[in-house]
């Protein structure tokens, strides 16, 4: 099993790398995430999920272990496989996923391309326990609530302090992020404070 790989990045597009290391070239399909936090550097270090099947050898990469966790519970659900569980990637943050999959946000998931109704629900059902108990990477409960940029988490922080509950201040402070993302912990905090 492959861990992870670290090398240059000879090519890479928003949903692929080619990780040059040793002189073999590794390509590792990538979620839209992974290839923000690599773009502007010239080597990197991916961790890997392997899908070998029958007719293909496949490397996934991910910036994070938390990520491939997620990636690895998402394609334990019946009927979600490894390219739509890295469009859900690519379209939620690992800390966005578990707030939607705890608030049971089925049209957050509707609104992702090539997921249906039902599928929505089947990976709310068989997910939500594994987020309230451990969150998706098997952490501290809701220790992935608080991850993502410092002013994300600071402002989290101290809304949990106050007492209010990490998946309802988390959508409160993805959707004030979403719209206004240069604000300060403290102009995110009392933004927040008016939506709670």
């Amino acid at each position: 099993m492959i861990e992870f790989i670290k090398g240059e990045i000879s090519d890479l597009t928003p949903t692929s790398v080619v990780l040059e290391t040793n002189g073999i070239g590794y390509f590792l399909n990538i979620s839209v995430n992974t290839f923000s936090q690599i773009q502007h550097a010239q080597t990197c270090r991916l961790y890997v999920h392997e899908a070998i099947r029958e007719d293909a050898y496949v490397l996934f990469g991910f910036y994070d272990t938390e990520e491939r966790e997620a990636f690895r519970k998402l394609i334990s659900v019946s009927g979600v496989g490894a390219n739509t569980a890295r469009v859900i990637l690519s379209s939620l943050t690992v800390a966005e996923l578990e707030s939607a999959l705890l608030a049971e946000n089925v049209s957050i998931f509707k609104n992702i391309k090539g997921i249906g109704t039902k599928t929505a629900q089947r990976i709310i059902v068989e997910l939500k326990d594994k987020v309230s108990k451990v969150g998706l990477a098997g952490g501290e409960q809701g220790s992935l609530l608080v991850a993502g940029n410092e002013v994300r988490s600071e402002a989290l922080a101290a809304l949990q302090m106050l007492g209010f509950p990490a998946a309802a201040s988390t959508k409160v402070v993805n959707a004030i992020l979403k719209d206004q993302p240069g604000l300060t912990v403290e102009q995110l905090i009392k933004a927040s404070l008016k939506m709670l």
